[in-house]
């Protein structure tokens, strides 16, 4: 997975957390080193833990079966045209936005008709790009709760790939994603993060999506 900030760092340990082997990505591989250092020792007495080390971007995606991309809108272009994605299920959870004095709003991604998902898919037309867990707390990633009471929301243009990003999910909620739609539909999921942002303002919380409706004991 690539990300050390405090997404990366929190999904990274999520997942470990529940038996996922992690590989941390940085561009600088001691960075990614540091980051995987802290999550191994928030790991420290958790039976049954996935491994967890830390590598230069291209070094940790080389092996992988599944990528998490958790990196900045700024330079995500650049990054992604530059690692080995083909083949691969990569999961984006990249949030573009912008910030003024109103607050935080998305950033429209060509003309409205683009996400970061939907570019990283273009500039990886032999991997499988899903888009999710773009609206969960970085706050509470890294907290002590079991599992997060909210959905991760899942979409994609493969079925199967959503089904990755769905059955990751259950280390993160202990539960199935929702499987969301196309992948067009990140254009949505993207810009909800400003609206989360804004109500975490408002009522000092980190709030999440919750889908009703669902039988989650089906998932």
């Amino acid at each position: 997975m690539g990300g050390t900030g405090p997404q990366g760092k929190g999904l990274g340990y999520r997942f470990a957390r529940h038996g996922h082997d992690v590989v941390v990505g940085s561009r600088a591989a001691d960075k990614a080193d540091t980051v995987a250092a802290e999550i191994r020792e928030r790991l420290e007495g958790v039976e049954g833990a996935g491994r967890v080390s830390g590598a230069a971007n291209a070094d940790a995606c080389a092996d992988a079966d599944v990528v998490l991309l958790a990196v900045p809108w700024d330079g995500h272009d650049e990054l992604v045209a530059s690692l080995p994605l083909a083949g691969k299920t990569v999961v984006s959870c990249v949030n573009p936005l912008a910030f003024d004095k109103r607050g935080a709003h998305g950033a429209v991604i060509d003309g409205g008709e683009g996400s970061a998902a939907e570019h990283a898919a273009r500039l990886a037309p032999e991997a499988t790009v899903v888009g999710a867990f773009h609206n969960v707390s970085a706050v509470l990633l890294w907290g002590d709760e079991e599992f997060l009471d909210e959905d991760v929301l899942c979409v994609g243009d493969s079925d199967e790939g959503k089904e990755v990003a769905m059955e990751l999910a259950r280390a993160v909620t202990g539960r199935s994603g929702v499987s969301a739609g196309k992948l067009r539909l990140a254009r949505v999921l993207e810009p909800m993060t400003a609206v989360l942002i804004s109500i975490n303002r408002k009522y000092k919380v980190n709030s999440g999506i919750r889908i009703t409706g669902l039988d989650h004991g089906e998932a």
